[in-house]
């Protein structure tokens, strides 16, 4: 399938939109790198992904700080090489997010765990090969300072959502809808 891929660079007039080739990004770190070769100081950067009529991602990116992922559907993107680079560290860090809530439910996994392999078979489907299920996956307020709400990202996630379509509202809602057609 097709991938798009766009890094939306924040600048003092608003947003610097160019098409990029992910073919070097093996990595998250990569495509942090990727992302702050286009910032402006330290300005918010986001990279949206799209797989035609699969999933979609935006990564934001701002300054040194760790990116914030949000992906469309996780099952989908585990399945695809870019989109397993954003699911494979979204679902490290919800491992290892509340150690502490970890450890207190621990006998409670256990259980869910028995009764899971009951049902395995039936959601084998619904998971992607990193563990990742259907549906988004991340951090739904990565856009909340842009005026675009966690219900409204996830609203965008939905069933039956179109990835291009979704992206591209997405980007009005940031004020670069223009900018993002153009490369389009």
């Amino acid at each position: 399938m097709a991938y798009f891929a766009a890094v939306l660079a924040r600048t003092d007039g608003g947003w610097d939109v160019s098409e990029t080739e992910l073919d070097d990004v093996e990595t998250l770190a990569d495509l942090a790198d990727l992302a702050r070769e286009a910032a402006q100081d330290d300005d918010s950067v986001l990279v949206f992904i799209e797989q035609e009529d699969a999933w979609f991602a935006v990564v934001r990116v701002d300054g040194e700080e760790d990116p914030r992922i949000f992906v469309s559907d996780g099952a989908a993107a585990a399945r695809s090489s870019y989109g397993s680079v954003l699911t494979d560290e979204l679902i490290e860090a919800e491992d290892f997010d509340d150690i502490d809530a970890l450890v207190a439910d621990v006998e409670d996994d256990e259980e869910a765990a028995l009764e899971a392999a009951d049902d395995a078979d039936e959601d084998e489907d619904a998971a992607g090969p990193a563990g990742a299920q259907a549906g988004p996956l991340g951090d739904s307020d990565l856009l909340a300072d842009f005026g675009l709400s966690a219900k409204d990202l996830l609203g965008l996630a939905g069933e039956g959502a179109v990835p291009g379509d979704a992206l591209a509202e997405i980007a009005d809602a940031l004020g670069a809808g223009e900018v993002l057609e153009a490369v389009r």
